[in-house]
């Protein structure tokens, strides 16, 4: 049996423990969704980044930077700006998801608010997870070559596993398995880093010297690149408004994502929860600076001509590793990005399957009538099922060849589209009503998925690798020439909850915002919704 393969096991071992640990505990509604609300701030912080700190980050974003050099530097910077928009608000709902702070305040039509928010976080959970099981697949596939597991046979076995977690560990197993991957890939990652300067003589300007001079082969042609230059991913025509395009997404979006968001909901009070975004923070920004090290290694020490015929730019991370300190140090590095998909995956599950019962199921299709004791939890284990399943299917459907990260930036502008105006306004605009609401995750939503599904990314059109002219004509062809859709989703967003709310007239909307104002700064009153 190969190391890879044991390094592999041993993590599932691990990780099937805690899920059964988990479950012994995980009675009632609010112990399954919010962990019975008990996490400590450290504890929830470190899951927080474990949450956000996915195969998109140890994966994605290096190939990007290993591939594009200086371009890809915004990926894991707008990455950590985000969470300086991601308030940790807290109203004290024992089932978090995103409709928690809405359900404040559209007190008498709240089943569209929820039916539409509900809509919102499976398409946003179904496009990150995605992301995930493409990584995962193209992982374990390149890892175990030796054992015959293919592409997809490691999809559908990481698919399983999540669902494993999910329905009998609930959110406790999720948070200790985040927590786990978060303390694995932050050794892993700064191990490597050094490793990286190490082969550089711990000299900046020699690290520095060699990512300005990266050999490789583009369209054919050997080329000499200075990768601390722009212009190897934005390029002209629409190079400057595609950067900002992205930017908004990954500020913007972060804010409105559900898995995310949910976590939030697991501490006592607002004041713990704020203590968790500070952990986060410390966490998230040291990784993503790690990132930018490992991306610019990857180019000079392994080149991308190696990584493209190795396994493509989602194993960057996993072949420096093997080229800097052997077998032993990949298969652990490969095990920690497993640990990351796991664990993330497994966050966007019990997302998107509370969402699911909650939002749809107990709120919109009963009115909020839980007709039988524990249904709704029931509701979210048979949900999870079909969650893993769909993300199984479309990640096959896709293949090993997309970037994860750039998937997950995808996400992230839907979220930033369809989540994040109607947050901002429910939060501090007195008059903001259901149909404002509605209206605002509709068109947020519509408009980023359109603007997507017409994008080069998504008609068969890669106009990264070509510059002048011939970008032009290539990214003509697409309807919308953008890959990132949030220059324009993002104000559609707003303007749709803007106009929605406008033309409705709905004097009850504003009841109880001022109570909903104090407890999301406060947490006051919190323990006493949570309460079943």
């Amino acid at each position: 049996m190969s190391m890879s393969l044991l390094v592999f096991l041993a993590f599932i071992g691990i990780t099937l423990g805690i899920t059964y640990w988990a479950s012994k505990r995980s009675r009632g509604a609010t112990a399954y969704f919010a962990a019975s609300r008990q996490l400590t701030g450290a504890q929830n912080g470190i899951a927080v980044a474990g949450d956000y700190m996915s195969a998109a980050a140890f994966l994605g974003l290096v190939g990007i930077i290993a591939f594009q050099g200086y371009d890809g530097f915004l990926f894991p910077v707008g990455g950590f700006v985000a969470y300086v928009f991601a308030r940790a608000n807290d109203t004290g709902e024992a089932v978090p998801t995103m409709k928690g702070t809405l359900d404040m305040i559209f007190v008498r039509r709240p089943r569209p608010v929820k039916a539409m928010a509900s809509v919102s976080t499976l398409t946003i959970c179904t496009f990150y997870m995605i992301a995930q099981m493409v990584g995962a697949g193209a992982l374990v596939a390149l890892l175990l070559k030796d054992s015959g597991i293919s592409y997809r046979t490691a999809v559908v076995g990481v698919g399983t596993l999540m669902i494993v977690y999910v329905v009998f560990g609930g959110m406790l197993a999720t948070t200790w398995v985040q927590i786990v991957k978060a303390i694995l890939m932050m050794a892993g990652a700064t191990v490597l880093s050094i490793l990286v300067l190490a082969h550089f003589h711990f000299r900046p300007g020699e690290f520095f010297a060699a990512a300005g001079h990266v050999a490789y082969h583009n369209n054919g042609q050997a080329v000499v690149k200075d990768f601390l230059q722009p212009g190897l991913r934005y390029k002209p025509p629409y190079g400057t408004l595609d950067l900002v395009s992205l930017g908004l997404g990954l500020v913007f979006g972060t804010a409105g994502l559900p898995h995310i968001l949910v976590r939030f909901y697991t501490v006592p009070d607002a004041k713990t929860a704020r203590k968790s975004v500070m952990w986060a923070m410390v966490l998230i920004g040291s990784f993503f600076i790690m990132t930018s090290i490992l991306g610019l290694g990857a180019a000079a020490i392994v080149g991308p001509d190696y990584i493209a015929t190795h396994g493509g730019n989602n194993m960057s991370t996993p072949l420096l590793a093997q080229r800097l300190a052997g077998d032993l140090f990949f298969a652990f590095i490969s095990a920690v990005a497993f640990a990351t998909i796991l664990a993330v995956v497994a966050g966007l599950t019990i997302s998107a399957s509370t969402s699911f019962a909650h939002d749809f199921w107990t709120s919109t299709v009963h009115k909020g009538v839980e007709r039988h004791p524990g249904e709704e939890v029931r509701v979210a284990r048979m949900a999870a099922f079909g969650v893993g399943a769909a993300a199984i299917a479309i990640a096959i459907g896709v293949g090993p060849a997309a970037n994860v990260g750039f998937l997950t930036t995808l996400a992230q502008a839907v979220a930033a589209s369809a989540n994040f105006p109607v947050i901002v306004l429910a939060m501090f605009w007195r008059r903001f009503n259901t149909w404002g609401a509605v209206t605002g995750l509709a068109v947020g939503l519509v408009s980023s998925l359109g603007l997507i599904l017409v994008s080069p990314s998504f008609m068969g059109v890669d106009a990264s690798s070509v510059s002048g002219a011939a970008r032009h004509v290539i990214q003509a062809r697409a309807w919308f020439p953008l890959e990132n859709p949030g220059i324009v989703s993002i104000p559609l967003g707003f303007l749709g909850a803007l106009v929605g709310t406008l033309l409705s007239d709905e004097p009850a909307a504003g009841s109880k915002f001022n109570e909903l104002l104090v407890r999301s700064q406060t947490g006051l009153g919190a323990e006493k919704a949570a309460s079943y």
